[in-house]
C-alpha cells in the first residue's frame, strides 16, 4: 500500500477507505507476506488506521472490508507481537461478539447483528491468536474463553449462522492448545464440558430429530442418524477442545465421582456419534478419527457406555451385533476403522505411527478393562482357526493384518499391536504362539520374560484380570493338521525329508563342529550376537556359540494350555 493510499485511509471518507481496502484485499487476497509495509512505519500506520475506523461508530460501512484486510494482514507474522495489544483484541472480541457476561446481557435487545462482521472479526482473533505469542497471553486473560461460552448457550437460535459456531470453537480450540492454564477455568469455572458436550448433542437431535437420546437402549438399526457435512465440522472442533480439556485425564487411576458422571455421559456421546452416517467418505474418516482421539484421553473405566444393553422381545433373534445381551455396534465400528487405517499403512509405511497408534491405543484399553469388549473383539479379530496352510501374517483378515504389525520397525506400533493380540489372548503365551507363529510374537514375549512360555491367567503384567474358565475350542482343521504345525512359522509345513539320515555319526559331528565355528566367527566380527534364553524368560547373552548347546532341556517348549475364554 502506497503513502498516499494511506494517507487517505487516515484523512479520507468513509467511501474512500472503503475504495481502497476493496483494492487492497482484491490484490492481496492470497498474500501471507508484505515486504513494502517494512519501510516507512508503514505497518504500523496501516493497522493503526483499520483499528481507528473499526472503533469509530460511525465507519460501520466500511467494518467489514478492514476486518478483511486485518485478515489478511495477520496471517504475516513481522512484526504482529508488536503490533498487537489489549485494546485492538478487545475491539476484535466486540466485533466478534465476544463479550462478557454483564455485557451480553446489556444487549439483548440491540439492533440485529451482522453476522458478515462477526465473523471477519472471529477469522481475524484466530489468525492473530495463532501467529502472535502476545495475543496468546492476552487472550488467556481477557473475556475471549467466558464470550464463547456465553454464546454456546445461543446454539439453539436457528438464525445464528454455522460459520459462526465453527470459528467460536476454532477459535477457543487454539486458546486452550496454546494456553494450558486455561483449561481448568473453561472446564470447572465455566462449566466448558457440560456445555460442549450439550452442544454434540444439538447436533445429534438436529440430525436425527428432538427425540433421539430417548431409546439409547434400542438396537442402533432402529435409529440411523446421517449427519451433513456442516454438522460433522462442527463436531469435530467441538471434539478437538474437548480433548484439550480431558487430555490428561485418561492417564489417571482414578477421578472423582462428577468427573466420572461427565466421562460417562461424553462416551455415551461418542458412542451415538460412531454410529452416525456421513455424507462423504472423507468426513467418516474425520468424525472417527476426533472420536478416537478423545477416547484416549477418557479414563478407561468409563468405555462401558460403548455397550449398550439390547431391549427386544426374547422371541427375536439375535442381530449381528449383539453379545451377552448388549449391542456393540460401536466396538464394531472401531475394529472396522482400524481395519481401514491397517489398510492405509500398508500403504504409507511411513504414517504407521499418526494412522495406527490412536485406534490401537483405545482398543488395548478397551480389552484391558472390559470383559465383555475383549470377548467380541477377540471374537472379531481371533475367530477360532481354520486356514492354518498360510502364514499368521499373510492374508486380508484383522490377524493377519495386525501379525504383520508385530515385525514393524516402528517400535511403538509394534508394541501396540503386539499387547492387544496378546490381551485377546489372555496373556496365555502358547495361545499368542497359535495365532501368530513364535517367529512373530518372540519380540513380545523377549520383552516380557516369557520366552519360556507362561500364563497371564493370574496377575497379568497389564494389570488385567483374567477369568480362569477355559474350554477346548480347536476347530476340526486345526485339530487335523495340528502335529503338522510349525510352532516357528504358525502354519502347516508338509514333513520334510530328513537330510541327515544318510549321514555317519562322523560326519555330523564334524558338521556341528563347523557350523560352531562358523557362529563363532559371525561373533567374533560383531555381526551376531548368540543368546540363549534365560531363568528370566528374556535372552541373554553367551560368550562362545558352544554355549547354546549347554541346559537344552532348559529351553523345551512347555506344554500348551486350553485356549479358550
Amino acid at each position: 500500500m502506497e503513502d498516499c493510499d494511506l494517507l487517505s485511509l487516515e484523512t479520507g471518507t468513509t467511501e474512500d477507505a472503503v475504495e481502497i481496502l476493496k483494492k487492497f484485499i482484491e490484490k492481496h487476497n492470497q498474500t501471507f507476506t508484505f515486504h513494502e509495509l517494512n519501510q516507512n512505519g508503514r505497518r504500523q500506520k496501516l493497522w493503526s488506521c483499520l483499528f481507528d475506523r473499526l472503533e469509530n461508530p460511525a465507519e460501520v460501512p466500511c467494518y467489514k472490508n478492514c476486518l478483511t484486510c486485518i485478515r489478511i494482514l495477520s496471517r504475516d507474522k513481522t512484526d504482529l507481537n508488536e503490533l498487537v495489544c489489549g485494546s485492538w483484541l478487545e475491539t476484535l472480541l466486540r466485533h466478534a461478539g465476544l463479550v462478557s457476561q454483564e455485557e451480553a446481557l446489556s444487549k439483548i435487545n440491540e439492533s440485529p447483528v451482522d453476522y458478515e462482521v462477526m465473523l471477519e472479526a472471529q477469522k481475524c482473533l484466530c489468525n492473530i491468536i495463532f501467529n502472535s505469542p502476545c495475543a496468546q497471553a492476552l487472550s488467556s486473560k481477557n473475556h475471549s474463553i467466558e464470550g464463547v461460552v456465553m454464546r454456546l448457550r445461543t446454539y439453539r437460535d436457528p438464525e445464528l449462522p454455522h460459520e459462526i459456531k465453527v470459528f467460536d470453537m476454532k477459535m477457543l480450540f487454539l486458546i486452550t492448545a496454546l494456553c494450558a492454564e486455561v483449561r481448568p477455568k473453561l472446564k470447572n469455572e465455566l462449566h466448558g464440558l457440560t456445555y460442549l458436550m450439550e452442544t454434540l448433542d444439538l447436533i445429534l437431535k438436529e440430525a436425527g430429530g428432538e427425540d433421539h437420546g430417548d431409546e439409547r437402549g434400542a438396537t442402533s438399526s432402529d435409529i440411523q442418524i446421517t449427519l451433513s457435512d456442516d454438522q460433522v465440522t462442527l463436531a469435530c472442533e467441538v471434539l478437538k477442545v474437548l480433548f484439550n480439556l480431558t487430555v490428561k485425564s485418561g492417564d489417571q487411576t482414578s477421578v472423582d465421582e462428577e468427573e466420572e458422571a461427565h466421562f460417562l455421559r461424553l462416551v455415551s456421546i461418542l458412542h451415538d456419534l460412531l454410529l452416525c452416517e456421513c455424507q462423504s467418505c472423507e468426513k467418516q474418516d474425520e468424525l472417527h478419527n476426533h472420536t478416537v482421539n478423545l477416547l484416549m484421553s477418557i479414563p478407561s473405566n468409563c468405555y462401558e457406555e460403548l455397550m449398550t444393553p439390547v431391549q427386544r422381545s426374547p422371541h427375536d433373534p439375535p442381530k449381528e451385533f449383539e453379545y451377552d445381551g448388549r449391542n456393540m455396534e460401536a466396538v464394531a465400528v472401531l475394529l472396522d476403522f482400524l481395519n481401514y487405517k491397517l489398510n492405509l499403512a500398508e500403504q504409507k509405511k511411513r504414517s504407521q505411527h499418526e494412522l495406527l497408534c490412536p485406534i490401537l491405543s483405545v482398543l488395548v484399553e478397551c480389552a484391558r478393562h472390559h470383559r465383555a469388549l475383549r470377548k467380541f473383539m477377540r471374537q472379531r479379530v481371533l475367530p477360532p482357526l481354520t486356514e492354518v496352510h498360510t502364514r499368521p501374517e499373510e492374508g486380508s483378515t484383522l490377524r493377519n493384518k495386525l501379525c504383520r504389525l508385530l515385525t514393524t520397525p516402528v517400535t511403538q506400533v509394534c508394541d501396540l499391536a503386539a499387547n492387544f493380540l496378546f490381551i485377546l489372548c489372555k496373556e496365555n503365551v502358547m495361545r499368542m504362539v497359535k495365532y501368530t507363529g513364535y517367529g512373530n510374537a518372540a519380540g513380545l514375549l523377549a520383552k516380557r520374560g516369557l520366552m519360556l512360555g507362561g500364563s497371564g491367567n493370574s496377575g497379568s503384567s497389564s494389570g488385567a484380570h483374567y477369568s480362569s474358565d477355559s474350554e477346548d475350542s480347536d476347530t476340526e482343521e486345526y485339530k487335523k493338521f495340528k502335529p503338522q504345525i510349525n510352532i516357528m512359522t504358525g502354519c502347516y509345513e508338509k514333513p520334510h525329508p530328513d537330510p541327515m539320515a544318510p549321514m555317519t555319526e562322523e560326519q555330523k559331528e564334524y558338521e556341528a563342529v563347523r557350523l560352531v565355528q562358523m557362529i563363532d566367527q559371525l561373533a567374533k566380527d560383531g555381526i551376531v550376537q548368540p543368546c540363549r534364553i534365560g531363568e528370566d524368560g528374556r535372552p541373554e547373552p553367551v560368550g562362545q556359540a558352544l554355549e547354546l548347546i549347554e541346559d537344552l532341556s532348559r529351553q523345551q517348549q512347555v506344554k500348551p494350555t486350553q485356549d479358550d475364554d
